[in-house]
Order: C-alpha cells, then structure tokens, then sequence
C-alpha cells in the first residue's frame, strides 16, 4: 500500500492532521474503529475517504457485481441537520474522481425529493435518525447491503434520546458491516456502549493521554458577568479589531431570538439559528453567515458539533455551559486546521460552582473568575476593545417607528399603551375608558336608562317612599302579600345556629 501521506497529497491534503495519518490505513482494511480527535483536525475526511475507498462506483467492473446495484454501500448518521449537510458536501468533494452518488436525509423537508432520489440510487447516504428511521419503515431505504456505518459525534449520537433510533437503523444493517465511530469527546460509559455495536474495534487517539480536550490555537477567556451587562458586552466586542466573525452560543431558542433582536436594534448584521426555524430558514441563516453577509450568528447548541465555518474569529458562550463536552465543542468553532481564535465565556452568579466543575474536568487555569462588567478596562485589555466603545452604533430608534415594526410585540411590550398589547383596563382593545354618557349614542339602547322604581309590579309616584321591614318585624303588614320563607343549610355547618332563615318578597 502507498505511503499515506503521499495518497492525500494527490488529492489536495499536503498537510494532513494525525487522525486522517493514524485512522485510513487502517480504517481502509475494514477493521473497526473508534477514532478520537479534537475539533477542527479532520475527522470528516478521515472516514470519508475510508469508506469512498471501500465501495463500488458506477462504471467499475465491481459494481456490475453487486448483489443490489442503487443500493446505500456506506451510510453515516449525524446528529445536526447542519452536520448532515456538510458531512455530504466533504464527502461529495473528496468524490470529485470517483463520481459517487452522495445523498442527505434530513427532516423538515418533504419526502417527494428524497424518495425520487432513493428510487434513482445512491452510493452513500448521510443524515440524521429520524428521517432515516422514517424512511427505512416505509421500505424506501433499503440498509441491507450496507459495508460500512458511520456515527459522526458518536457521544451524542449514543445519548439516551438518539439511541433507540440509532439501534433500530444498526439492526437494518448486516451483521458483516464496518462500524466507525468518530468525536471530540468520548466519555467512558459511553465508549463501552459503543463497544456493544462493534467486533474487535481499533481505539484512535490522535492526541497523548495528556493533552488538553481544548485546541492551543485558542485563547480562552472567562468573565463572571451579569445578565443585564452582557448584551453591552457582546456589542462592545463585535467592534474589536479582528471580530469579523462571531458565533454566540445561548442555552435557549428564547435567548437566541431575544439576543438577535437585541444586537440588531443596536445595528450589528445579525442572524440566528434555532430549532424553532424552518429548514429553510436555518440553511440561509447560515449561508449569510458563511458568505460574511452577516458579522454575528446566534445559536443554540444545534450548531455546536461539527459545523465547519472559515475564518471564526471569535466564539461567546453566552451562559456558562452545562458540562466539559459542551464547552469543548463550541470552543470548538474557532480555532480549526491551524487558525487561530478567541474563545469567550460569561459565567453568571450562580453558575460559579457549575464552570468550576469544567475548569477541573478540562484542567484550565481559570479556577478564581473575576467579577466583570462591560465597562472594566481589564476586559477592554483583554479582548482588544478600543477605549470609549459603546454597544450601539445606530442611534435609538423612536419609539412610534419601533411599535409600528412591531419590535416592541416581539420583546413582549406594548404596542397601543394597554399593558396588554393594546387592551386598555375596561377590556376592550385598542379603545380608551370613556364615561357610561358618552359610551353609546343618542337613541341607542345601550344610552343611559331613567331608573324606574316600581313596588308588587306598580309604578311608584317620586314622592312615595320605599320601605324595607325591619329585620326584628314580627310579619307583614295588612295589604302586603305573604313572604315566602325558606331554609337553608351554611355549607360545613354542624349546629341548630347553622340554619337561617332567608325571607324574600314574592
């Protein structure tokens, strides 16, 4: 077999990472894998060109020898939808030679395409359980002829919401495949469920067992901010020299919304990407952020594994994340094949305890955090903000122009002055509480009524008077007709007294 490297200088790779080095010679024969790396070094490529070398392709003579020809050979499942569509942009271009028919299947788009495609054939399928379980129960994806299966982000493909989908797919698929499964991070119980999928796997670690998770490309900072100050301080960054690119990561699609919006009033070229968005939405948003249209992109953690975007200047992590692995792989957006990043975390108060559990984890030096806000010259220092930066470059907008936008609906204020959006205290929309004269015309019958009063269903003349029996009245008087009396029963009530007597007119 050829020198390895000499293999990927031929096809463009003259500076290939230790995993695509260490993982194809072996991942080429067959055997299986469990291939471990940091983020941004190549992991895509090392089992894309594996197992493109390990199927047939049409117009070579192996492929007219297939028991199935149009049949998925190789199928490699993603957590992400985003994942997914890189995934099959990588492997399409290390294709470029061999022509092969690469596929995505992803959910929140129709079927139609994806079935025409299925029916046509295909090579290699990527995508994400979901739909493929969908597709595979339908009888439209045929996995039994798969040779080789792929879990990119292993860790969480095995997590307890993607395992039962994940398990069902593997059953579909024979028993004689190669399975390869690639990460980040590969936490031991979920590296010995692995182990359960797999026959006689070859463990790869690019790395000593001694480096750091995080990349040394990366400058990592950590500030213990407030809530409120934070918005100020994302602001007064995205104008630091070498901010060209910034990706924020939120623990909520509320904050992702709520921040966009936010930097957008304030004049930034923003854009977000949640699971609340449409396929369409998510893909554009995106692209305007690959193609620079847009300086800053907020997301949840759908965007945190895998997603491969040039030239990142700068990761936030908006909230302290929830564990080590989480940190490891939004860091993880800067930083990669050799770049350099910078790396921002905002620590609040009461996730002090929580960011110490990962600085001992991933053993960083930032065990005491200092309290920060967005006008301390340390953080102006440390990130490179020019002295006398504000976190608004457009003026404030009025406040009319805003509520006919509708910007105010959106971050949950007043659009007519009714603390309700517009529903003013008498409970009707958009109208102001008016006197009980001037509420109906003239004529209407809902104006204003003489009262009348009236006594056993005569008129009263104005001068009569009115009078009520007093409580301690033995009985009617002469000419009044009989009170009709009757009794009841005070709820939860146990003695004689409870029992009152209850006198009406008829």
């Amino acid at each position: 077999m050829p020198d390895i490297v000499s293999a990927l200088a031929e096809i463009g790779i003259t500076h290939p990472f230790p995993i695509q080095v260490l993982s194809i010679p072996i991942a080429i024969q067959g055997t299986d894998m469990i291939g471990q790396a940091r983020t941004g070094t190549g992991k895509t490529l090392a089992f894309g060109i594996s197992l493109l070398q390990r199927i047939a392709v049409q117009g070579e003579p192996e492929y007219d020898e297939l028991e199935a020809p149009g049949k998925p050979q190789a199928l490699v499942m993603c957590p992400t939808r985003e994942l997914a569509l890189q995934v099959t942009r990588d492997i399409a271009i290390a294709s470029t030679r061999r022509k092969a028919r690469v596929m995505t299947v992803y959910g929140g788009v129709g079927y139609e395409p994806q079935l025409d495609t299925l029916a046509t054939g295909v090579d290699v399928v990527v995508g994400t359980p979901g739909r493929l379980k969908d597709l595979a129960d339908r009888r439209a994806l045929d996995l039994s002829h798969v040779k080789v299966l792929v879990l990119d982000e292993a860790d969480e493909m095995l997590d307890l919401g993607f395992l039962p989908d994940v398990e069902r797919l593997i059953s579909k698929t024979p028993a004689s495949r190669q399975t390869m499964l690639f990460s980040a991070t590969m936490p031991s119980a979920i590296a010995a469920l692995a182990r359960t999928h797999l026959s006689h796997p070859v463990n790869i670690r690019a790395e000593a067992h001694d480096a750091q998770a995080t990349v040394p490309d990366t400058t990592q900072f950590v500030y213990q901010a407030h809530d409120l100050d934070k918005p100020e301080i994302v602001a007064k960054l995205l104008q630091a020299p070498g901010a060209d690119r910034v990706m924020v990561f939120c623990k909520t699609k509320r904050g992702v919304q709520r921040l966009t919006d936010d930097l957008i009033d304030r004049g930034f070229d923003a854009t977000c990407i949640h699971g609340d968005l449409t396929q369409v939405s998510r893909e554009k948003a995106l692209k305007r952020f690959r193609d620079g249209k847009a300086q800053v992109i907020v997301a949840t953690d759908v965007a945190a594994r895998g997603i491969d975007v040039a030239n990142v200047s700068h990761v936030v992590n908006y909230e302290c994340p929830d564990d080590e692995k989480t940190y490891v792989h939004r860091i993880g957006r800067t930083g990669r094949a050799g770049n350099t990043g910078v790396a921002v975390t905002l620590v609040d108060w009461a996730d002090v305890t929580r960011w110490k559990v990962i600085n001992r984890v991933l053993d960083l030096p930032f065990t005491d955090i200092t309290e920060t806000y967005s006008t301390t010259p340390q953080l102006l220092a440390d990130l490179g903000i020019p002295e006398g930066t504000r976190g608004r470059i457009v003026p404030t907008k009025p406040r009319a122009e805003r509520e006919d936008r509708g910007e105010l609906l959106e971050r949950g204020g007043r659009r007519d002055g009714g603390r309700d959006g517009g529903r003013g205290r008498g409970g009707s929309r958009g109208s102001e509480r008016r006197p009980r004269e001037e509420s109906a015309p003239a004529g209407d019958s809902r104006a204003r009524r003489q009262r009348v009063r009236r006594r056993n269903g005569e008129v009263l003349a104005e001068g009569d008077a009115v009078t009520t029996p007093a409580s301690g009245a033995a009985g009617p008087s002469e000419g009044e007709p009989a009170k009709r009396r009757r009794r009841r029963r005070r709820s939860g009530a146990s003695s004689e007294g409870a029992n009152v007597e209850v006198s009406t007119e008829g």
